[in-house]
């Protein structure tokens, strides 16, 4: 029998609907009204210019949407793939635990032993990285999933494959 492949899954952007959360948090906390469709092509500095404070905001990670299809996708997708949920968790003071428990709440069929919570995600290997960042999928070995999101949407100079939605990961991969 073959072993499984280890499949990388990126968790802000991919898992999480982290453009969702900072349009949210711009309007409740500001009355920022920011149109998702306005974003393409900008990146997320420049999109959110008050994201770095909300990053560091108590319950930002913690209550991010969920994008659709994911939680049935990787549900599937765990029963073919050795699965792992990668994210950067280091450079935002609550964003640890916070994930960790959007994580348990969301996806309570990935075990604590799946969860990669790191700085730097380079060090990680695996078959398959799904992920919405240049920076994580240039340097990863194996098959690339780039994950559409306003800030990679106007970009095509990359190599990897492009995925807009859970849909297409299901057709590609189960």
């Amino acid at each position: 029998m073959e072993p499984r492949k280890r499949l990388i899954v990126d968790m802000d952007g991919v898992l999480a609907d982290v453009y969702q959360q900072f349009i949210n948090f711009e309007k409740r906390e500001l009355g920022n009204t920011i149109l998702l469709e306005d974003l393409n092509g900008v990146d997320e500095v420049k999109a959110f210019p008050n994201g770095e404070k909300h990053v560091r905001q108590k319950d930002f990670f913690r209550t991010a949407p969920i994008i659709s299809g994911a939680q049935e996708t990787l549900k599937q997708l765990h029963k073919k793939y050795d699965v792992f949920i990668v994210s950067a968790a280091m450079e935002f003071p609550n964003s640890l635990q916070e994930k960790y428990y959007w994580l348990e709440e969301h996806f309570p069929f990935i075990s604590w032993k799946q969860i990669v919570l790191c700085g730097y995600k380079t060090v990680v290997q695996g078959a398959i990285m799904i992920d919405d960042h240049f920076k994580n999928l240039d340097y990863f070995e194996g098959r690339t999933l780039l994950f559409t999101q306003p800030h990679n949407s106007s970009t095509h100079e990359h190599s990897h494959e492009r995925v807009n939605n859970w849909e297409e990961i299901k057709r590609l991969l189960l």
